[in-house]
């Protein structure tokens, strides 16, 4: 109980609080440092900082408080803490090599372009020279001018490396989610495929039977059309969602297996049970759905499953799936851990949302996919009923 209140308390933190709250901490230990610094005493080798305590505590507030609040204003915060560690040396009131600064130069680096980055650099290395040149009888003794532009130098460099490095990665990223986009739009291109041929096969069956029985049961070669009417209207329908879906001139695989559709739903659910995954299914008016519209139901069903299975398991999960209104509505939840991300944002959680968006858009419905307040997780999909349905 008292781990799933804490994981709850978790999930309602902003995105990357603790790198906020880390911040914070630097700041208060580098300003309670420089403070210590204030009352550093003088050595007949090294003169030390002698004013009034309260400029001191105004320096150590400058260079440290800031740091606070650098990921929100990364260049205003660099400038404020060169300034005041640049104070900080002429007041003969620094024992380290413009660390602070370089903690603030570092982010630069990371978060602004080089067009920016640069000339961030070669001020603060610039006005770290001057300060050392001219507050120089604080500092021959200690070695400190050739570890101040060292570290200067590091945290910029480290900064660019780590954005380089994000920057390939987010265009990796972007290239595997159009590849994934990509086939999944074909598989669901294949199952379409496997329909529309269906369909196609069973309207030559009835238009040979109409032609064979038109003369003498002319009844019988009435409902044989009435079939092939209705049957290729459905044909027409999916052909148009191929067309919607099918964005790549890659040949599809060969193969034909049997189109699954609502009355797996059964088998999906028990299947997750071993998983850890107990699964209520609420089921409702889901006779006489296309052939093709049952088998995005099932797809979607079967990758929400699979991503509680992966994500969320043991949990209890709930399955709605009804048909009404011309429409059906589809709501898969679960009441494990709520995920900061979405599943297909993870190493190795595949095409899930992927493909589940991708069928909603076949049929012109709607999508949604998120952590519940409460924690856990919630699908959900709505797909059009009929002819009408659009691509």
């Amino acid at each position: 109980m008292l781990t799933s209140r804490l994981r709850a308390v978790l999930n309602r933190w902003p995105k990357g609080m603790h790198l906020y709250l880390l911040d914070a901490a630097v700041a208060m230990v580098t300003a309670a440092v420089y403070v210590t610094f204030s009352y550093v005493e003088s050595t007949p080798t090294q003169p030390m900082f002698d004013g009034p305590d309260w400029v001191g505590w105004l320096v150590a507030a400058v260079v440290g408080m800031p740091l606070a609040v650098r990921r929100r204003w990364p260049l205003p915060v660099l400038g404020i803490v060169l300034a005041g560690t640049m104070a900080a040396t002429l007041l003969r009131l620094i024992l380290e090599p413009y660390l602070a600064t370089a903690y603030a130069l570092y982010l630069v680096a990371l978060v602004r372009p080089p067009r920016w980055s640069v000339p961030a650099l070669a001020v603060t290395l610039a006005g770290s020279m001057l300060a050392i040149l001219i507050g120089q009888p604080v500092l021959e003794n200690t070695g400190l001018p050739f570890y101040v532009w060292l570290w200067l130098g590091l945290a910029w460099g480290g900064g660019w490396v780590v954005r380089d490095r994000r920057a390939r990665a987010a265009r990796e990223a972007e290239q595997r989610a159009r590849q994934a986009l990509a086939d999944e739009r074909m598989r669901i291109a294949r199952e379409l495929h496997d329909v529309v041929a269906h369909s196609m096969s069973l309207i030559a069956v009835k238009a040979g039977v109409a032609n064979h029985v038109a003369t003498q049961r002319p009844e019988e070669a009435a409902a044989a059309l009435r079939t092939i009417e209705s049957t290729s209207r459905e044909a027409l329908t999916e052909m148009r969602h191929i067309l919607g879906v099918l964005r790549s001139n890659r040949e599809p695989d060969a193969g034909l297996a049997p189109t699954p559709g609502v009355s797996g739903l059964t088998e999906l659910a028990d299947n997750a049970e071993p998983a850890g995954v107990r699964v209520r299914l609420d089921l409702h008016h889901l006779e006489g759905l296309p052939e093709g519209l049952e088998l995005s139901v099932y797809r979607i069903v079967q990758e929400a499953l699979t991503n509680v299975v992966k994500h969320a398991a043991p949990a209890e999960c709930r399955v709605l799936v009804e048909a009404g209104d011309e429409r059906v509505r589809i709501e898969v939840t679960d009441d494990g851990p709520g995920r900061r991300t979405p599943p297909d944002e993870q190493a190795g959680a595949g095409h899930g949302l992927i493909g589940m968006r991708e069928r909603v858009a076949v049929y012109g419905g709607t999508f949604s996919a998120g952590p519940r307040p409460g924690g856990g997780f919630r699908v959900a999909a709505t797909l059009p009923v009929g002819a009408g349905a659009l691509v």
